[in-house]
């Protein structure tokens, strides 16, 4: 369990600390960081006590505070200048197309997109309990073949939602639509299917901590549940009330589905999903390229201390906000490291191209095949692979084996796959 805070006091002394620069220069470095009082009490800043400098904190961040209201519950949050400075930065390279165009090329949007869902549906499933490799997860999509177990469900249910927010991101979000998004996550891997897209029917819902066994958050009364949603929707939808930047507004989203609890099971999955609709609703076409569920699994911990701070004072989304701003940061670095790596192996396929009457997607399946000789392609694969037609794919791999370099190998009577021919390092030496 997260430790209380102390109670506030603001006296004389307090409200004094203000106009002292030294420990407000201190302060406001805290609040960039947005340390909860765990760790404020063991700064040493100025010879106050460590309450003395919590108050002085809570003063300043009072002082700032915004607040949001769902139903009678009050919220607060404070854009401190760590969080307004990446939401600059966020705006130039996420959603900026000036910027942006530029760091993935037009030719390779595609590719990087499948890979990018794919990674995304992998993290977040992972993350909710679905045991198996990134590997077998990529291979499994990509072959497109059935899943055999709930944690494949997982995954694949995961990758279907994305698609279908993709193609449906400039819907409003109304109750109706949340369900079919929680129903699309959660096909067959509840134990009661009926639970699959409908909000839950009673309070024996908690969530746990499962080392400890503690209950670190009880959801509001199932009877609210209607209510709150109503209003989630109207805050998703509305553009009527104060100003709130599209990326906090996207995170308190976010943070609320996780709040409410409004299912048995999938709330985590749905509620990172509701983030990924909002901002692409609002135009950060680069979110489709950030998994930002990899970096939240890297530190699941950190994750769960937000919730729980926040929710532990006073209901203050900064913590939330912080951390997830932070982690953006990472999936944005992480995307341009990726982008470098396939840009260097791009390099490495022009010696492939050169190859006459090979295509660029031939030439990538070549350099595979290079790589990993035991490789077996089906067309599904790299219709999915390359996000092109089932016929675009099957002329790929047929023309490749007219051409000598793959054997086609029958399944069954229907279906055939791909491997690499006996000729084949002969044929590239040429």
């Amino acid at each position: 369990m997260i430790e209380s805070t102390p109670g506030i006091v603001l006296d004389n002394s307090i409200i004094s600390n203000l106009n002292e620069p030294k420990i407000m220069a201190k302060i406001k470095d805290m609040n960039n960081s947005y340390l909860y009082w765990d760790k404020v009490k063991y700064k040493k800043v100025d010879g106050l006590s460590p309450e003395e400098l919590w108050n002085t904190i809570k003063l300043v961040r009072n002082i700032n505070y915004k607040q949001i209201k769902f139903s009678n519950v009050i919220f607060n949050y404070f854009n401190t200048d760590y969080i307004q400075k990446s939401l600059h930065e966020f705006d130039m390279n996420i959603g900026g197309y000036m910027g942006s165009q530029k760091i993935i090329p037009e030719s390779d949007k595609a590719r990087y997109l499948v890979s990018s869902i794919m990674e995304e549906a992998i993290s977040s499933s992972i993350m909710e309990g679905a045991n198996t490799t990134r590997k077998k997860a990529k291979d499994m999509l990509r072959k497109d073949t059935k899943p055999i177990n709930k944690s494949e469900q997982m995954i694949v249910n995961n990758y279907s939602t994305i698609k279908h927010i993709l193609k449906n991101k400039s819907e409003e979000l109304t109750p109706e639509n949340l369900l079919q998004i929680h129903k699309l996550m959660t096909k067959n891997t509840l134990k009661n299917e009926n639970e699959e897209g409908t909000f839950r029917e009673s309070n024996d819902i908690y969530v746990i901590n499962y080392s400890t066994s503690e209950i670190v958050h009880t959801p509001p009364n199932f009877g609210d549940i209607n209510k709150l949603i109503k209003e989630l929707c109207q805050f998703f939808n509305s553009e009527k009330e104060d100003f709130i930047h599209p990326i906090v507004k996207g995170i308190i989203i976010h943070f609320m589905i996780g709040w409410i609890h409004p299912f048995t099971d999938g709330n985590g999955r749905t509620a990172r999903a509701l983030f990924y609709w909002y901002l692409l609703k609002k135009g950060y076409w680069l979110t489709e390229y950030l998994s930002i569920s990899k970096i939240i699994q890297g530190s699941k911990n950190q994750y769960e201390k937000a919730y729980l701070y926040t929710e532990n004072d006073s209901n203050d989304l900064s913590y939330f906000i912080t951390y997830h701003i932070e982690v953006m940061h990472k999936a944005f670095e992480s995307l341009k490291n990726y982008i470098q790596e396939k840009q260097q192996e791009n390099l490495q396929i022009v010696s492939f191209i050169k190859i006459p009457n090979i295509n660029e997607r031939q030439a990538q399946i070549l350099k595979t095949l290079y790589d990993e000789p035991e490789c077996v392609f089906s067309v599904k694969e790299v219709q999915n692979r390359f996000s092109i037609a089932n016929y675009t794919a099957r002329t790929d791999l047929n023309n490749l084996v007219n051409m000598g370099y793959m054997e086609m190998i029958s399944v069954n009577k229907v279906k055939q796959n791909y491997i690499r021919s006996a000729n084949f390092s002969n044929l590239i030496k040429k």
